[in-house]
C-alpha cells in the first residue's frame, strides 16, 4: 500500500513547496490535493509534486458542504454541480486519478428520499464530464446522516455506475474514511461489504466513548482487523492521513504519522 497525506493537512503556515517538501522527507509517496483556487494553483501543485517526486492521488473538492449536491433549491444544486466539475477539471490538470465528493446532506430541508433522488440526479449530471476528463468521482462517508449502512453506500455506488454504464470497476467508487465509521460502525465489517467499490483510505483514529477524533493509534479503530480486511478485498492503493496539525511543533505531526501508517501496512500494531 502507499503512504499519502491530506495537502491542507500539512503546516498551513508554510509556503506551497516548503510543504510539499516536507511531504517528500516524511517518507510519503503522495498526498491529496485540496481545492485549488485557480487553475494556474492546480499546476503549481502539480509541479511541485513532480519536482519532490511526489503523485497528488486525489483532490478534495471543496464546495460540497456550502453547496450541497442534494440542496433542494435549484440554484444552490447548480453551484453545487458547477463546483464538482471545477474539481474534476483541476484535478485533471494535476494528474489526479481522482475526486472526493461529499454526495448530499440531510437536514430538516432535505429528507433522506429526496437527498438520495437529487444527489443521485446532480452527480448523473457529471458523470459525462468525469468520463471526458478521465477523473473519477469517489463518495466518501462523512457525517452528513446519509449513507448510513454499508449496503445502502454499496446500493449507491452501484446506482450510479449503472447510470455510467461502468462495470464493478468504474466511474464511482467509495472513499472510505475508517475513522468516520467508528461513530456508527466497524470499519473492517464495511470493509468487507463495499470490497472493489473502495478506491480510496482516509486514515484517522477515534475514541468512541467520548465522540472524538485522535491521532493514529490512540483511539478505538483496530488497525489489525482493518488491514486483514482491505487485504481480503484486494486493496492495495493509498492510506491517505486527515489529521490536524500538533499544536506545537506541526512539521512533527507530518513525520510521525508517516511512521503510524507504515506500522499499520506492515500489521505492526
Amino acid at each position: 500500500m502507499k503512504k499519502g497525506i491530506c495537502l491542507g493537512c500539512v503546516v498551513p503556515d508554510w509556503d506551497l513547496e516548503k510543504r510539499i517538501a516536507l511531504i517528500k522527507d516524511a517518507g510519503y509517496d503522495g498526498f491529496e490535493s485540496h481545492h485549488p483556487e485557480s487553475e494556474e494553483e492546480a499546476k503549481q501543485v502539480k509541479v511541485l509534486a513532480e519536482k519532490h517526486g511526489l503523485v497528488v492521488h486525489s483532490l478534495m473538492c471543496g464546495t460540497h458542504w456550502q453547496f450541497p449536491l442534494s440542496a433542494p433549491d435549484d440554484e444552490t444544486r447548480k453551484k453545487a454541480i458547477e463546483g464538482v466539475e471545477q474539481a474534476l477539471n483541476f484535478a485533471a490538470v494535476m494528474g489526479a486519478e481522482g475526486v472526493l465528493v461529499v454526495p448530499a446532506v440531510v437536514n430538516e430541508a432535505t429528507d433522506y428520499k429526496t437527498a438520495w433522488e437529487l444527489s443521485m440526479q446532480s452527480l448523473t449530471q457529471l458523470i459525462p464530464i468525469a468520463k471526458r476528463l478521465g477523473v473519477q468521482m469517489w463518495i466518501e462517508n462523512v457525517w452528513n446522516r446519509f449513507l448510513l449502512s454499508p449496503l445502502e453506500f454499496a446500493a449507491y455506488i452501484d446506482e450510479l455506475n449503472a447510470k455510467a454504464n461502468s462495470d464493478g470497476d468504474g466511474l464511482i467508487g467509495a472513499y472510505f474514511d475508517v475513522g468516520n465509521i467508528l461513530a456508527y460502525g466497524f470499519s473492517q465489517q464495511w470493509i468487507r461489504l463495499l470490497g472493489k467499490r473502495i478506491k480510496r483510505v482516509h486514515v484517522k483514529d477515534f475514541v468512541v466513548g467520548e465522540h472524538r477524533f485522535v491521532y493514529l493509534l490512540q483511539g478505538d479503530v483496530n488497525w489489525r482487523e482493518v488491514i486483514k480486511a482491505l487485504h481480503e478485498i484486494g486493496y492495495d492503493g493509498w492510506l491517505t492521513a486527515e489529521l490536524p496539525p500538533y499544536r506545537w511543533a506541526s512539521d512533527q505531526m507530518v513525520r510521525d504519522t508517516a511512521q503510524h501508517i507504515e506500522r499499520i501496512i506492515k500489521g505492526q500494531v
